[in-house]
């Protein structure tokens, strides 16, 4: 299995056909990932905890509303995925032994947004059993990449992971879906880009010093799910740019594949 970053955005793309990554995650089996995961493991950045924690779900993932301002209809929406309690206990096994521990467990949260809209567009019949597992805030981008790396060998149980989150992240700035995008938000992104493309992921791990970044992320728990995907993908790993569009004049899409070296 390869590993990804996939952006995502507000609850409305489930929706909007405007949004030019919704066609792109409704294409994802035939285009990006033909082959069905045994399971996912989403690291999202709308949770955030002390310690690394998974959601170990017996039953169904419930849905969690985790936004505000919407009409009714988006707080109606279910993806009821099943959880992932044998993926749950898999993650914890690796994270505690390769000093990442004690790794906690939730048994009654459920997906967030950053989960489930994706997951509603690339697999809309929920039928792939899911498990969550938490960023760091108070971490570094290189703990996040190395948190990554102890779980690399679940790409070779059949499991997807997925890290959910922007390259650009910063919602004080947001402006109109047609607006002009400000230097400094495109400057970040091609600076990613061209330093994910070119392996040049010591300047990836260390993005804490890189221009625009306080920005662009005025947290970082957007972009940390980026580095636990691309440690996944193990040392030497080759990232592909699969999907680049914006939103908001400031929200960033790219998404990016992280295919293992042979």
């Amino acid at each position: 299995m390869d590993t990804f970053f996939i952006a995502h955005g507000s609850v409305s793309m489930v929706v909007d056909e405007t949004i030019p990554a919704r066609s792109f995650l409704q294409s994802w089996k035939s285009d990006t990932m033909p082959e069905t995961p045994k399971a996912i493991l989403m690291i999202s950045g709308h949770w955030d905890t002390d310690a690394p924690t998974v959601n170990l779900i017996d039953g169904t993932n419930d849905t969690i509303h985790d936004f505000t301002g919407f009409p009714e209809f988006f707080y109606q929406l279910k993806y009821p995925a099943p959880g992932a309690p044998h993926l749950a206990q898999r993650v914890k096994e690796l994270l505690d032994t390769s000093g990442f521990g004690p790794v906690e467990e939730d048994k009654a949260r459920g997906l967030d947004h950053g989960a489930w809209v994706q997951l509603m567009l690339m697999y809309p019949e929920a039928t792939i059993p899911v498990c969550q597992l938490s960023v760091q805030n108070g971490k570094s981008a290189e703990y996040h990449y190395n948190l990554g790396k102890a779980l690399a060998p679940l790409r070779d149980e059949g499991v997807l992971i997925i890290g959910s989150g922007n390259v650009t992240h910063n919602l004080e700035a947001v402006g109109p879906n047609d607006g002009p995008i400000p230097k400094w938000a495109s400057d970040f992104d091609t600076w990613f880009k061209d330093a994910l493309l070119n392996g040049r992921y010591d300047e990836v791990n260390n993005c804490e010093k890189a221009p625009g970044m306080k920005m662009n992320h005025p947290s970082p728990d957007h972009l940390f799910p980026l580095h636990v995907a691309l440690g996944a993908a193990g040392n030497g790993a080759k990232a592909t740019l699969i999907h680049h569009s914006w939103t908001n004049s400031v929200i960033s899409y790219a998404s990016y594949r992280f295919t293992a070296a042979q």
